[in-house]
């Protein structure tokens, strides 16, 4: 199945010109031109790729691309037709250009698609785009250069940042705030209630209202589909620099620190706090009321029962133990039956000295 390349808007780019843009230096042509992405595998002429994993090095030298990004470490082995552009990481450049080249697209989206309901009370900063069907409530503020697509609901007195992009169908519950720089992607729910029950002595729960809200900081993206419930009491924390991915639960009084990045399906229970830089693999479940350290690294499908108050912890397994542990547990269980062979011949050998007595 062909696919269609992914454009730079109908423009074109030089080598020089990328070069600027990520800091990089030129081997070849600096006036070669590209107008388009394409994977170094497959990439044609007029195609900007870039090399940044080692197994995909012999394409260097067959690719079609008129400029490829790469590592300045790299030696290369023979002659590349392509002009060449080296940086420090070849990944980490590319991800800006990438970022540029979304700015662009999303800078030429400004005004009003109707019908889009706006209360009279709202206000509306300066570049903003909303899309159709779009809903904003009373008190509501979006700042300059905000984009929030069709179908997204933003509830009375939420606050959105600057240059924050607010994908299709999201939805903001009442009083939540909402930084600069972040992107929440489509079917995100922010400021649903908290799972807060009180247990009665007829065996019903009586609920427990939910008046915080939720406060995500600058530079803060979130995956498609995540819920993150408003505090019981004060606000649910995300702070500047998280990355929460698709499908994730996030509990009532919760806070994510800086910088923690945290993968698809995990579920954190409330009140939980989690620390500067922490990593979180698929499929986790956090327990309640935690403390987990900064710098953590929390493996995927990992259940966390207990506080990690110690920085820079690894750890893995449900319940979840330290990591290097864990994995001397795991080579230990795999010689299991060699060990409950030797056990029975010795006692075979013990009984047989016995009976000869």
């Amino acid at each position: 199945m062909n696919y269609e390349p992914s454009t730079l808007n109908n423009m074109q780019f030089s080598a020089a010109q990328i070069a600027m843009m990520i800091n990089g230096r030129i081997e070849g042509d600096a006036e070669a031109t590209v107008s388009s992405f394409g994977k170094i595998e497959e990439a044609g002429e007029g195609q900007l790729a870039f090399l940044a994993n080692p197994k995909y090095e012999e394409y260097l030298y067959s690719t079609g691309a008129s400029i490829i990004i790469i590592n300045e470490s790299l030696e290369l082995k023979q002659p590349v037709g392509a002009t060449l552009i080296k940086v420090p990481d070849a990944y980490s450049a590319f991800a800006t250009l990438l970022d540029k080249y979304q700015q662009i697209q999303t800078q030429q989206l400004s005004g009003i698609q109707q019908p889009a309901y706006i209360d009279v009370t709202a206000k509306v900063g300066e570049q903003v785009f909303i899309g159709a069907f779009a809903y904003l409530g009373e008190k509501v503020i979006v700042s300059d250069g905000t984009k929030i697509f069709p179908n997204v609901f933003l509830g009375k007195n939420v606050t959105v940042g600057k240059n924050t992009i607010i994908h299709p169908g999201v939805k903001v519950y009442h009083d939540c705030i909402i930084g600069s720089d972040v992107i929440i992607h489509a079917g995100a729910v922010i400021g649903s209630d908290g799972f807060g029950f009180a247990p009665q002595a007829d065996g019903s729960f009586k609920k427990i209202p939910q008046i915080g809200n939720v406060i995500i900081e600058d530079n803060v993206e979130i995956g498609a589909n995540t819920t993150i419930d408003r505090a019981t009491i004060g606000g649910t924390l995300i702070k500047a620099g998280a990355k929460l991915d698709n499908l994730l639960q996030i509990g009532h009084n919760v806070e994510v620190g800086n910088n923690t990045a945290i993968a698809a399906l995990t579920g954190v229970s409330g009140s939980t706090k989690i620390g500067n830089n922490v990593i979180i693999g698929g499929q986790a479940g956090l327990a309640g009321h935690l403390q987990i350290a900064d710098g953590t690294k929390i493996n995927g499908k990992s259940g966390v029962s207990k506080s990690i108050k110690t920085p820079n912890t690894s750890v893995t397994g449900t319940p979840a133990t330290d990591y290097l542990t864990s994995m001397r547990a795991q080579a230990a269980a795999r010689n299991l039956p060699a060990l409950e062979k030797r056990v029975k011949d010795l006692e075979q050998l013990v009984k047989d000295l016995t009976d000869k007595k």
